[in-house]
């Protein structure tokens, strides 16, 4: 529990990658759907504690852009949630981290095809839709809004400011479908404030090792541990 929390932690400071662990650790600890609810709270502290940090980067209109496809995801997503099984949600989450981590592949093994799927049109709404899909089925959708605003050419620090503020704005937004859906309750909060210390534990690893660590190598790891939790989660349910 406590290293998932780290996770999400560490992901909010760059490291966007490992989040996918975090999926994968709470969906097997808590059930696929009830980690739904025991991650968002933790989310929006680790998005509550970065975002000062990028205040001065970027803007919000790139996100007002993506915002009305992402609510068309998040309705998707939360009807799915509310009518399938806890095994086949398993599996959903199963799949979602494996399409995000296709992605992350897609873009480093294959740059000049990715960057022409990435910067059509059809892509901007589609990445709007999957991730508001895969972000309320899995709290999964890093990757894909990452690809989003790498095709928009933006400078590092404004991309990750934008990611900031998207990431904040649609969690706040989950909060009450989540809460609808009876994922997050007295219980599950309880469970989040004793990840609290490791939540902010990876804010600051994951601001000291990004300076230290070569990304490339870190997330061809993650990718990897990626690949084998969902493989857990789709056939060992």
């Amino acid at each position: 529990m406590l290293l998932a929390a780290f996770c999400i932690g560490m992901s909010k400071a760059g490291f966007s990658g490992i989040s996918l662990i975090s999926v994968f650790l709470m969906a097997d600890l808590y059930g696929a759907k009830a980690s739904v609810g025991i991650t968002l709270p933790l989310l929006i502290v680790a998005d509550l504690a970065v975002y000062p940090a990028f205040i001065r980067h970027g803007s919000w209109k790139p996100v007002w852009k993506l915002l009305p496809a992402t609510l068309v995801g998040l309705a998707v997503g939360w009807c799915l949630l509310d009518a399938i099984s806890e095994a086949l949600a398993r599996q959903a989450i199963g799949v979602c981290i494996l399409s995000m981590v296709g992605l992350q592949a897609l873009r480093s093994w294959k740059p000049a095809l990715s960057e022409r799927w990435i910067a059509s049109r059809v892509f901007g709404t589609s990445a709007g839709v999957t991730g508001g899909v895969t972000t309320m089925l899995a709290n999964a959708a890093g990757p894909v809004i990452q690809l989003y605003l790498l095709s928009r050419r933006l400078p590092k620090m404004e991309l990750i400011g934008i990611g900031a503020r998207f990431f904040l704005l649609v969690n706040l937004l989950k909060l009450p479908l989540t809460h609808q859906l009876d994922l997050i309750t007295i219980d599950s909060l309880a469970e989040n404030v004793k990840c609290l210390p490791a939540v902010f534990g990876g804010v600051f690893a994951g601001k000291w090792l990004l300076q230290r660590v070569s990304q490339r190598i870190f997330e061809g790891m993650i990718v990897g541990f990626s690949i084998i939790a969902a493989g857990r989660l789709l056939f060992f349910s």
